[in-house]
């Protein structure tokens, strides 16, 4: 016969309480279903080592796909193919000189997003 108790894993509470005031805050600040969808899609995007490359070089300057394919050792196709996904987020925006598109972040949210994103990632080594 087995005298072991079920045990709930460390992480978990060993008893229901709910601290309704705390429930209640959170709940009021909570976002919308539809505003962590669409960031959600947006950290999906920027799962791409590929596509955070380039967000990162283009959160320092703005570039051409010519000068982004050459920063980053890959084929123009690949960089357009990512560019493309990037614009239909609406994380960047581009503009034609001429012949020339060149790309930029669409506005300083995404810099600061990759920014912290590295602050965290270098802090943890």
């Amino acid at each position: 016969m087995d005298d072991k108790k079920t045990r709930r894993p460390a992480a978990e509470c060993e008893i229901d309480f709910i601290d309704e005031r705390k429930v209640k805050r959170v709940r009021r600040a909570m976002k919308s279903v539809e505003a962590i969808t669409s960031l959600a899609e947006t950290f999906r995007v920027l799962g791409d080592p590929t596509r955070i490359r380039i967000a990162f070089a283009l959160s320092r300057e703005e570039l051409c796909v010519c000068d982004i394919a050459n920063l980053l050792g890959v084929s123009q196709s690949a960089v357009s193919h990512s560019l493309r996904t990037l614009r239909q987020m609406k994380l960047v925006r581009f503009r034609k000189e001429g012949k020339i598109a060149y790309y930029a972040l669409d506005d300083d949210h995404i810099a600061e997003l990759l920014e912290v994103g590295f602050g965290h990632v270098e802090e943890k080594r």
